[in-house]
């Protein structure tokens, strides 16, 4: 695996984080760098960011992590609320942005990216799963349906709570809940959105209605101010190569 310099936080995520994951299961990584900040001053824009496969990995820049996260996208913002043992990478600056996690929250964009995207790809899969396609699309289905039932979860929790819990209490349940619609009982996919959709409106939200802007900012110009003096692009090094020469510390 392939990872930039200066990486300021990074961990592992996806299924093996949830407590979903199965023998065949690969596992993802994810991280944020830190560009060089004289390498913002050309013409060319640096890399923004880093994607490997096999094993799958994906590192953004300061600033685009930044803009997903106030955004409200759930992959890129559960890094910020990880269980301790799954950092891989702690910078200090990364340490700092797990402190200011709240910062990124708010209550519109938090229902939209969890709630929000889970209905509308339900709504898929009603449309296309009876139980009849071939194995592989079911084995496919059922994965696709047990994360949007987590979804689900973590983002009504998140909204009523201000509380991101990665780790699933009950695997079990989003496993057996994404075989029965795979196995086209898609009226009970239909009745788990419509008592998450009343649960969302039940509110209200303890999340505030924008994010603070001004505090990550703050992050993001001391994490420029902190490489300034770096010169030169991202170069790309395997892992446990030679660190930077600002390296983060590795848990």
């Amino acid at each position: 695996m392939r990872q930039p310099d200066n990486v300021l936080l990074a961990g592992i995520v996806g299924s093996t984080a949830y407590g979903l994951a199965g023998p065949g299961s690969d596992v993802d990584r994810l991280g944020l760098f830190a560009t060089p900040t004289v390498t913002l001053h050309g013409l060319d824009m640096p890399t923004e960011s880093v994607v490997s496969s096999k094993p799958d990995a994906t590192f953004h820049e300061a600033r685009k992590y930044c803009a997903l996260a106030l955004g409200g996208n759930p992959t890129v913002s559960e890094l910020m609320w990880l269980p301790g043992e799954l950092y891989e990478v702690r910078h200090p600056l990364g340490d700092e942005l797990i402190a200011i996690r709240a910062a990124f929250l708010s209550a519109k964009r938090t229902r939209d990216a969890y709630l929000g995207y889970a209905t509308q790809q339900f709504r898929r899969l009603e449309a296309r799963g009876d139980g009849s396609f071939s194995a592989d699309t079911r084995k496919r289905t059922a994965k696709h349906a047990r994360h949007l039932l987590r979804l689900c979860s973590q983002g009504l929790e998140l909204y009523t709570t201000g509380d991101l819990v990665i780790r699933l209490e009950n695997p079990q349940r989003y496993r057996d809940f994404g075989d029965r619609v795979a196995a086209g009982d898609v009226g009970h996919a239909r009745d788990t959105m419509a008592r998450y959709e009343a649960a969302f409106d039940e509110g209200p939200s303890v999340l505030p209605e924008e994010p603070d802007r001004a505090v990550v900012e703050d992050w993001l110009l001391r994490v420029r101010a902190a490489y300034f003096d770096e010169a030169g692009p991202i170069a790309a090094r395997p892992l446990g190569g030679k660190p930077s020469r600002t390296p983060g510390r590795t848990c």
